[in-house]
């Protein structure tokens, strides 16, 4: 018998990971590119709705409130049905209520349809951070999970890039429509995504994820371990309250602080 982690040492680093290296880096793009939307497009409804600094500043407020709110829900969605359905539901959230937000008619519902747009991007987390540590698992000094950081880099510019021809020529409006379009052109992909055969091993669904497994060993190029994939020992999940047992509250309150 293998368990899932036996056999992704076994299978090893290939063209699989490569591949959705490239894909779950590309949504750090469009993630980027819709928080850093805000910057762009501020000084321009300022004027068009007569907005104050508080006004202004509370747009950027209510993304992150979205984002903050909803990485918990959605967080505890893809643990009961799945990173991939998760991952799938936010893009399609995400990209649905920024082309909304183009066609806000007035302040109050450009900052709801905002802080709903930031909903939807908390969730490319959930599939991307799952894919990092599948990744990660290969070499603590892999160099894709630092170019990794490429990407919000990239789709920072890209933002920027546009929002210098944009703005001035066509309007914020069709800046955030075009800005929009990586989020869409990432759901056309998704069936190359598979869903995370920890997650369905932890289900009990074995049979899933065996064939996940095969698959990245057939682009890899490589053999599976010989033998039945097994699961491990059942342990308790984890909870919210562990966060502040005696025994991690200085650790979680640490890695609070540093977000």
């Amino acid at each position: 018998t293998f368990t899932v982690e036996e056999a992704v040492e076994a299978i090893g680093f290939g063209k699989f990971h490569i591949l959705l290296f490239l894909i779950m880096g590309s949504t750090g793009v469009a993630e980027a590119m819709e928080i850093m939307l805000i910057a762009v497009v501020s000084p321009l409804i300022r004027c068009e709705w007569q907005l104050q600094d508080w006004q202004v500043a509370l747009v950027t407020t209510m993304v992150f409130f979205g984002y903050m709110v909803f990485s918990l829900v959605l967080g505890l969605l893809a643990d009961r049905y799945g990173r991939w359905k998760i991952l799938l539901l936010s893009f399609l959230w995400a990209a649905y209520f920024s082309l909304l937000t183009s066609f806000a008619p007035s302040y109050v519902w450009f900052v709801f349809l905002r802080a709903m747009v930031g909903g939807g991007v908390s969730g490319h987390a959930q599939g991307r951070e799952e894919n990092k540590q599948f990744i990660a698992i290969y070499s603590c000094s892999n160099p894709f999970l630092s170019l990794g950081k490429v990407f919000w880099l990239a789709g920072s510019l890209l933002i920027i890039g546009l929002a210098s021809v944009v703005n001035p020529t066509i309007g914020w409006r069709w800046l955030i429509r075009i800005a929009s379009i990586p989020g869409i052109l990432l759901i056309l992909v998704f069936k190359f995504i598979p869903e995370s055969a920890r997650y369905n091993v932890s289900t009990g669904n074995t049979g899933a994820a065996l064939a996940t497994l095969q698959r990245i060993a057939r682009m890899n190029g490589v053999a599976m371990p010989e033998g039945q994939l097994r699961e491990p020992a059942k342990e308790r999940r984890g909870r919210f309250k562990d966060l502040i047992h005696p025994k991690y509250l200085r650790t979680t309150l640490q890695i609070w602080i540093i977000w």
